[in-house]
């Protein structure tokens, strides 16, 4: 362990802290982590963290989160310019225009989207509870917002329902071609192909298994397969060489990575406790109307 973990590991302690860092983080944060999981897992360690002090090493709406589901507390962002493309594709006045054109449906809110984004909806979910969330909605019609490869994926999985899908996408998901899967599949024969459905349609067509980092996790780990080819963020990979070293992992392609989840650095993280930066603060209508869609999530099972 580095001098600077250390440090941290001293001071979370001094300042009664609770360190939450995503699957997509680098390996020496996920390291000095109390938790690491995908934005499900840390929207509910969030909810239920004891510690007053959250410090979420991850992007700006897994920080928002966390002070949605917790007010009263002081959460963290260790990089303020930490956000992700996804979420700025989607703003309020187009959930309310969506809103008047469909009167009829509910509005359904991947969680990579601002709190103003979540507070105008009516329940959020994570690519892990798509399928279940969408299923819990009495309505018929379920507007979809900001992934539209998400969406036409939970689609397919409740075909009672009709969907109204936003033209929102993942930049770095959404960029990996059927010839790079080909590419990969080629170079690696025997492995299994597991992919995330932020991922286009076509190219989960082509996978062995389509799920949430958390889910292609736990899939490599149970799996009595031996190679697998890994469709989603980098991060993924290097946490599975650690957590699964009997089993061999390739990245689908180079280009799976996210440049703002790799913003935070383990100094930053250093610099956020000590300086006590950059705390998240949101409207205290914006905080209350997105707690409700996010409890509605959590709640589901």
């Amino acid at each position: 362990m580095t001098d600077i973990q250390e440090k941290i590991l001293s001071l979370k302690d001094e300042k009664n802290a609770v360190i939450l860092a995503h699957f997509y983080q680098t390996m020496d944060i996920q390291n000095i982590a109390d938790h690491v999981g995908d934005s499900f897992e840390l929207a509910r360690l969030a909810r239920e963290a004891r510690q007053p002090v959250i410090v979420l090493c991850g992007v700006r709406f897994m920080a928002e989160s966390a002070k949605i589901l917790n007010p009263d507390k002081t959460v963290l962002l260790p990089v303020q310019e930490a956000g992700c493309p996804m979420a700025d594709m989607v703003t309020p006045e187009d959930v309310r225009a969506l809103r008047r054109q469909y009167p009829d449906a509910a509005v359904m809110c991947y969680v990579n989207s601002s709190a103003a984004v979540k507070a105008e909806s009516d329940i959020c979910c994570t690519s892990s509870s798509s399928v279940q969330v969408a299923k819990s909605l009495r309505q018929k019609r379920i507007i979809f917002v900001p992934d539209r490869n998400l969406g036409a994926y939970t689609a397919a999985k409740v075909p009672e329902k009709e969907f109204i899908l936003f033209h929102g996408f993942c930049p770095i998901h959404n960029r990996v071609s059927v010839s790079e899967v080909e590419s990969a599949k080629a170079a690696h024969p025997g492995a299994k192909l597991l992919v995330h459905p932020e991922c286009t349609p076509r190219v989960l067509e082509l996978a062995d298994y389509v799920g949430s980092t958390a889910g292609i996790l736990e899939y490599v780990k149970k799996s009595p397969d031996k190679e697998f080819i890994i469709g989603t963020e980098s991060g993924l990979v290097e946490r599975l060489k650690q957590t699964a070293p009997d089993k061999t992992v390739y990245l689908l392609t180079n280009a799976l990575v996210c440049p703002d989840m790799k913003k935070t650095k383990i100094g930053d993280v250093l610099s956020s406790l000590e300086k006590g930066i950059y705390e998240i603060t949101l409207p205290e209508n914006e905080l209350m109307d997105a707690r409700k869609s996010l409890e509605r999530m959590v709640e589901v099972r």
